[in-house]
């Protein structure tokens, strides 16, 4: 057996009158020199902690989306509470008629609706040989669909739910949990609302007084888009879901309740939500004929497009406003993160973190500073007088209390002149003063 060879280490030789090392010699091209990295004690360190918290991001991410749907319970319930405290109702007997009604109306919505979901899913297995059996029929009247026909025939719906039982248990495992993770959300939403006024001063005690304005403000904006986003979601799920139910209805289709429930619940999926929409309330009317089946499906596309055309933009407003670009790829995002919960916080997440580079006064590379923006910063500069002023010698719960103030009248004040604006330009589009393109 050799032994190891032992080797010195070797270092440079270092002339008297060369140039220090990294730097070119006389006489010689840039070119020859090498690339030195040398990596510091501190960038280390700060490489770990970021390695650290990414795995530890990983690890509670369940948590996390815990107390962010709780904020945005937060978010869309705050105005339902303060509109009743408007009306001399006390804070904590708001809270609670506040959740006191939501509880009662999911309650009521699972006994109207669970038992006959149930039993009309139960027929819709039931008859799935004859729904089979209907569209194969229809395919098979094109030579192109033809072979699509021949298989659906030989399909066995049977077989495969039984081979994927447990797969079903898995999703059921899963639904559980989402479920629990859920009422925990409801929870903490409703004790972080009572106890409002200790954690806003907790928060703003360990924030610099000179940033409690800014700070107001986008706590006041997280409000309008979570708030904005939520309500948004709720009444365009439940207005297709009405539509579903009554086009149903009227055409005579069978188990017209578990499919407009479905389909209201699958409207809340952007982009895809369309297919899971149309798609059951189309295959369910192709039992009545090709007639009924068209009408179904026309209706149900007009719906789509007036829904995306009109009454999302009328709902949500200025709450959000993500180009396409964003939406896609914050729906990407958030579904390869979280999974479906991902893809329903994506959009307001996103919202939020465009928001925070617009109040915070970001400088991007690639713009130029406009005069709209010094005026608001000469605004900013402003309100923080003000605050300073009216906050001095005062506690931080009753300073968050005047910085809300100071941001909510200057919000108002902001909202009420862009919609002054929007009036101009439209009686000056309509006089034919401006183009209107």
């Amino acid at each position: 057996m050799s032994s190891p060879v032992h080797t010195s280490p070797s270092f440079p030789r270092v002339v008297p009158g060369s140039p220090p090392a990294g730097q070119p010699r006389p006489g010689l091209p840039a070119e020859t020199t090498g690339v030195h990295f040398e990596l510091k004690l501190k960038s280390m360190l700060v490489i770990l902690a970021v390695l650290g918290g990414v795995w530890m991001l990983l690890h509670i991410l369940p948590a996390l989306l815990v107390l962010v749907t709780a904020l945005m319970l937060v978010g869309a319930l705050t105005p339902l509470v303060a509109w009743l405290e408007g009306k001399r109702v006390r804070r904590f007997f708001a809270i609670c008629l506040v959740f006191g009604l939501g509880l009662a109306c999911s309650i009521a919505l699972c006994v109207l609706t669970v038992p006959t979901v149930i039993a009309q899913v139960k027929s819709l297995v039931e008859h799935e040989p004859e729904i089979r059996e209907t569209i194969a029929t229809y395919l098979e009247r094109w030579r192109a669909t033809a072979t699509l026909a021949d298989d659906l025939r030989n399909l066995r719906i049977a077989e495969l739910l039984k081979s994927s039982q447990s797969s079903l248990l898995t999703f059921s495992t899963r639904l559980l949990e989402v479920a629990a993770y859920g009422m925990a959300a409801v929870f903490l939403a409703f004790y972080m609302m009572l106890d409002r006024d200790r954690l806003r001063g907790a928060m703003y005690a360990v924030v610099p007084r000179s940033h409690h304005i800014r700070l107001s403000r986008i706590i006041l904006n997280l409000g309008t888009i979570v708030g904005g986003y939520i309500r948004g979601q709720l009444l365009t799920c439940f207005l297709m879901g009405g539509f579903i139910l009554v086009l149903l209805l009227a055409c005579g289709v069978p188990n017209a309740l578990a499919i407009a429930l479905f389909g209201g619940v699958m409207d809340l999926l952007p982009y895809i939500g369309i297919f899971l929409t149309m798609g059951p309330a189309v295959l369910a009317a192709s039992a009545k004929g090709a007639v009924v089946t068209g009408v179904v499906f026309v209706l149900m596309l007009a719906y789509e497009e007036f829904e995306s055309r009109v009454l999302v933009p009328l709902v949500y407003g200025r709450s959000l406003r993500l180009p396409s670009s964003v939406v896609l790829f914050s729906l990407i995002l958030g579904t390869t993160l979280a999974g479906i919960v991902g893809a329903l916080l994506a959009l307001p997440l996103a919202a939020a973190v465009l928001m925070l580079i617009e109040e915070l006064r970001v400088d991007l590379p690639g713009e130029t500073i406009q005069p709209e923006d010094i005026a608001q910063r000469r605004e900013d500069i402003r309100s923080e007088k003000e605050y300073e002023r009216r906050a001095e010698s005062m506690t931080a719960g009753e300073a968050a209390a005047v910085a809300v103030e100071i941001s909510g009248t200057r919000k108002k004040e902001e909202g009420e002149a862009e919609q002054a604006l929007a009036a101009q330009l439209k009686q000056d589009s309509q006089s034919g003063e401006i183009d209107p393109k």
